[in-house]
């Protein structure tokens, strides 16, 4: 019997290299990722430059790096693989992640990361969804820089779906959410998210790492809400 070739997620043609999901043409055709601060990932006037923001109250966490904004077709993946249990998407997205962070890592300043951290799912919510985003993730990224996937980050409490409370609430319902069963001393740290919107999540667990003697948290997310 023969294999169907691998269709681009966007033009659906063949592709050569299956894993990348994305045809060369349609890769380079992709929106422009704005101009973004390394700090927070907001819009900036500097690549290599914390912004003003980030010089007046910086955010926990080191750097911060994405795919792009949340708009097609990048929004329209990350809502298929979360919502329609489309986890094929999966190996191409962590390769348009894997991309960014090279870019990043290229201009210097960012450490590698030896462990990667998924944000968790309270366990009543990933049984409903069937699985956790984040981690189908985490597991390519992990293979192809060769660190450690850290599994010790938990979700003790469900609280409200963030996406529908505005900023304030996001962190009141966030507080003490989130609880930490493996050490962390020393160790550069990439915490992975689906979508990036206030930073509330991120934020808590980023506090929680370095509290436990964290070397450096790197926050990588698909989209970042601008």
């Amino acid at each position: 019997m023969l294999s169907m070739p691998a269709l681009c997620w966007l033009c659906r043609l063949p592709l050569r290299i299956a894993q990348h999901g994305l045809c060369s043409l349609c890769l380079r055709q992709l929106p422009a990722l704005p101009r973004l601060c390394p700090r927070c990932g907001l819009p900036a006037g500097n690549l290599r430059l914390p912004c003003g923001r980030c010089l007046l109250k910086p955010p926990p966490w080191q750097a911060l790096i994405c795919v792009n904004s949340y708009r097609p077709p990048f929004s329209r993946w990350v809502n298929q693989l979360k919502f329609s249990r489309v986890t094929a998407l999966r190996v191409m997205l962590a390769r348009l992640l894997l991309l960014s962070w090279q870019d990043s890592y290229r201009r210097g300043n960012l450490p590698r990361p030896d462990l990667l951290l998924s944000v968790p799912l309270h366990p009543r919510r990933c049984w409903q969804r069937g699985y956790n985003q984040t981690d189908l993730l985490a597991a390519p990224l992990a293979h192809w820089l060769g660190c450690e996937r850290g599994m010790g980050l938990h979700r003790q409490r469900q609280g409200a779906l963030q996406h529908q409370l505005n900023a304030r609430q996001r962190r009141r319902n966030l507080r003490g959410a989130f609880r930490l069963e493996m050490a962390v001393h020393g160790r550069h740290i990439a915490l992975l998210d689906d979508v990036v919107t206030t930073g509330s999540t991120v934020e808590e667990i980023s506090r929680l790492l370095l509290a436990q003697g964290a070397a450096s948290v790197q926050i990588w997310c698909l989209c970042r809400t601008l």
